[in-house]
């Protein structure tokens, strides 16, 4: 993979992360897990270049993306369609997912990520809070969206993108 400077990125993140997913990918004790997110954005925040993930505590990822100070946002292909709804649908905590969907790990920049990936950002955690319901101020939404299992909202500088 060669590093991309995000300036240069051209590609519509409305469509990256709504339609195409991301896997958000993390490591834990040598062990390397991840999920799905259609939720997500990018953006400047205290003068930084940003992503904001959203995670479920009851995530087996958020595990993961909690015991370290980085993780990675991937971007796959299309042809890995399957792998990232298994990803969004199966539990690292009853299978390893990695050897599931096939994927090969890389490590590098105090993170993991996958080769297969099309872009990858590096990301280093800057803040996080869970998200309160209440504040949610479509009711309707409130309820479609959350029960009891509120996300958790990341917001992370990208410190490297690359692009294959």
């Amino acid at each position: 993979m060669k590093e991309l400077k995000l300036e240069e990125w051209n590609e519509n993140p409305f469509k990256v992360i709504g339609k195409d997913w991301m896997l958000i990918t993390a490591e834990k004790d040598g062990r390397t897990n991840m999920m799905t997110a259609s939720w997500g954005g990018l953006g400047i925040m205290w003068g930084k270049n940003v992503v904001t993930v959203y995670i479920r505590p009851s995530r087996f990822t958020k595990e993961f993306v909690d015991a370290g100070e980085k993780f990675s946002i991937c971007i796959m292909d299309e042809k890995y369609r399957k792998q990232l709804n298994y990803c969004g649908s199966k539990s690292g905590r009853d299978e390893d997912k990695v050897k599931a969907c096939g994927f090969s790990v890389e490590k590098g920049d105090g993170t993991v990520w996958f080769k297969e990936s099309r872009l990858v950002l590096v990301c280093k955690k800057l803040y996080s809070q869970p998200m309160d319901a209440a504040a949610l101020n479509d009711e309707k939404l409130r309820n479609a969206m959350w029960k009891d299992d509120v996300h958790e909202m990341y917001i992370a500088e990208i410190e490297k993108a690359f692009v294959q």
